[in-house]
């Protein structure tokens, strides 16, 4: 969180103009009579003390998906998946793979008792999901023969998620529909896909039940970002500082600075004090949400600690956050915090919001920030080891920096509107120390997938997080229609000097 906008253009908090950021990124604009902050009414000391639970920010929307399964009427004769294929013993068990796969996730799945064998039933279930409107329907093919009336399944205008296991679809029968928007087709018998689908599913629900809170400037109101359904609030930024002021050191801000101190490899520049207001500003922070009715945050978090406002930066509590699942993003920067909050919910597993920077003699790229989550393996998973370092930029407070696991694959992903969003992957080489780099605390160095010249990597504020997710962001991108960019697999061409 300590870059300086390369582009002296737009504004410092952001990378991107207020003008660009209404006009081209289709925010809709929804400005409410808020509240002045001299009106806002803070919590008491007394309600200060009292712990709030991190992980309840976390938006958990009910989510109903319903299956059927579409056939020819048993029994068959020719035609794949064959005659020694066990239609009934592989629709109850693959039903229950769903069902598996729904637990596991947290959505309600319900399976219709009445495949469709016919084009009445077809039509009868089109008529239904249109009504009902669930938020998607997973579809069951047992017969090769079956996809024109799948693809009549799209008039229902619901999110489909096509289960093929390997034997009822070729390739040709599927060149057009595989990439219609609304659809997701999974052609395997790897039922672990089952869950990264549905979980597809929940997390356009999350972003639908999602409030940010943008804390930065003078201006109160509130906007919703289109397509993805999430709403903005744009408080001042003396919302923060005034939280910050009021939060005592209480038995949770001790807690909370002992626990980091004790997780930690080791702590570098960070005194005692620095950890108590380190944890008051996190502390902070869930009042604020709390107070505003929201589900995640992202502040001018540079602006802050420029103007000597507070005495920490919110590093530490901003890499709590991204732990429990509940974003916190940099800079005031809204589509950095919805690019987090893509891997968040999307993923189960926590990004890495950065600045990048070329690395020209090994052809890498450098991502570089002074917050990280550390679950990079999963909000149920162990830690990976981190160091407690200050903010770099300004030598204040505790940031992290996290060790990342050299050789592992990772994924960059950032939303830059709506309606398109940048995915690219490479490989974890190095953790690089500052010093004697420059910049930033957490700082790895990729190896990247598909692009010959890693200084040609598109986007700013890009996040980072474990895993070649490639493909499912796609699916994700295809289901919700969103356009996906990846960076020039060739060197861009040199420019010709002026004459």
């Amino acid at each position: 969180m300590n870059s300086r906008n390369p582009h002296p253009s737009h504004c410092s908090c952001c990378g991107i103009s207020r003008r660009c950021f209404l006009a081209s990124s289709a925010v809709a604009g929804l400005t409410v009579s808020l509240l002045s902050s001299a009106q806002m009414e803070f919590p008491t000391e007394s309600e200060l003390k009292q712990p709030i639970n991190l992980s309840d920010f976390r938006p958990k929307p009910p989510v109903r998906i319903v299956g059927v399964v579409i056939r020819e009427k048993p029994p068959y004769w020719l035609g794949w998946p064959g005659t020694s294929y066990d239609v009934e013993g592989m629709r109850k068990k693959f039903e229950q793979d769903f069902i598996q796969s729904a637990r596991k996730v947290g959505v309600n799945f319900e399976m219709l008792p009445d495949p469709i064998e016919d084009d009445t039933a077809l039509e009868k279930f089109i008529n239904q999901m249109a009504a009902e409107k669930p938020d998607a329907i997973l579809v069951h093919v047992q017969h090769l023969y079956e996809w024109v009336r799948v693809d009549k399944m799209r008039s229902a205008k619901v999110p489909m998620i096509v289960w093929a296991p390997l034997g009822t679809v070729f390739t040709t029968q599927v060149h057009e529909f595989a990439r219609r928007e609304g659809v997701c087709l999974l052609s395997t018998l790897d039922t672990s896909s089952l869950e990264q689908a549905m979980r597809m599913v929940r997390a356009k629900k999350q972003f639908e039940n999602t409030r940010i809170l943008v804390v930065h400037g003078n201006e109160r109101k509130d906007e919703e970002i289109e397509r993805y359904g999430t709403k903005i609030r744009h408080v001042p930024r003396e919302m923060m500082e005034k939280m910050f002021e009021r939060v005592p050191v209480t038995e949770e801000v001790k807690e909370v600075a002992h626990n980091m101190k004790k997780k930690a490899e080791k702590v570098v520049e960070p005194t005692n004090e620095d950890m108590i207001n380190a944890a008051r500003s996190y502390v902070a922070a869930k009042h604020l949400l709390r107070m505003e009715d929201a589900n995640a945050i992202t502040t001018d978090c540079l602006g802050m600690v420029t103007m000597k406002t507070v005495p920490t930066p919110p590093c530490l509590g901003a890499c709590i956050f991204q732990d429990e699942g509940v974003t916190y993003g940099c800079e005031a920067d809204i589509y950095g915090a919805m690019s987090l909050m893509f891997t968040s919910y999307l993923f189960d597993k926590p990004g890495f919001m950065n600045d990048p920077v070329p690395e020209t003699i090994k052809n890498e790229l450098i991502t570089a920030h002074c917050v990280c989550g550390t679950k990079l393996n999963g909000f149920d998973k162990p830690s990976e080891p981190f160091i407690l370092r200050s903010h770099s930029e300004s030598a204040l407070g505790v940031s992290l920096q996290v060790l990342w696991k050299i050789g592992q694959p990772a994924t960059l992903v950032r939303l830059q509107s709506p309606h398109e969003l940048i995915v690219d992957t490479g490989t974890v080489t190095a953790n690089i120390d500052t010093p004697p780099a420059g910049g930033c605390r957490t700082h790895l160095s990729l190896k990247m997938d598909n692009i010959e010249e890693a200084k040609d990597t598109l986007g700013f504020h890009q996040v980072v997080f474990y895993g070649n997710h490639r493909r499912d962001v796609k699916n994700f991108c295809q289901m919700y229609g969103i356009k996906v960019i990846h960076s020039p697999s060739q060197a861009q061409p040199m420019i010709p000097m002026e004459t």
